[in-house]
């Protein structure tokens, strides 16, 4: 199987200046997956503390739903900015690259790999 990375050189220019850089940086590290890991022990813990009675259910359910409106952002906002300009929410999906070598013969359906381990051969004495 080759897998083909497409990867731009270092010697090309940079399309896209500090600013675009710096707050796709942002974006990666509020939205990453550290911050998801956060966000889970954040809410774990303010369940276990609302269901202990240490904290108030108000107060627990403005920290999930600060959560929820902090990774739904980009939903939201995509959604707005198509309902601005009169179009529909689209996504972009890349399909991943396909190996299309043909693939090897595959064993019957009744074979069992196993079949046979449990059986006492005389041959093999120790």
């Amino acid at each position: 199987m080759t897998i083909v990375l497409a990867s731009t050189s270092l010697f090309d220019a940079a399309n896209e200046g500090s600013v675009p850089a710096a707050i796709a940086w942002l974006n990666g590290t509020l939205l990453g997956t550290v911050a998801t890991g956060l966000a889970i022990m954040a809410v774990a813990f303010i369940g276990f503390t609302m269901l202990s009675g240490r904290l108030a259910i108000r107060d627990g359910i403005r920290v999930i739903i600060g959560c929820f409106v902090l990774f739904g952002a980009s939903y939201v906002a995509s959604s707005l900015s198509a309902l601005a300009y009169g179009g529909t929410r689209t996504q972009t999906i890349v399909a991943p690259p396909t190996d299309l070598a043909p693939r090897a013969e595959l064993p019957p359906a009744d074979y069992d790999p196993y079949a046979g381990a449990s059986l006492r051969n005389d041959s093999n004495q120790f």
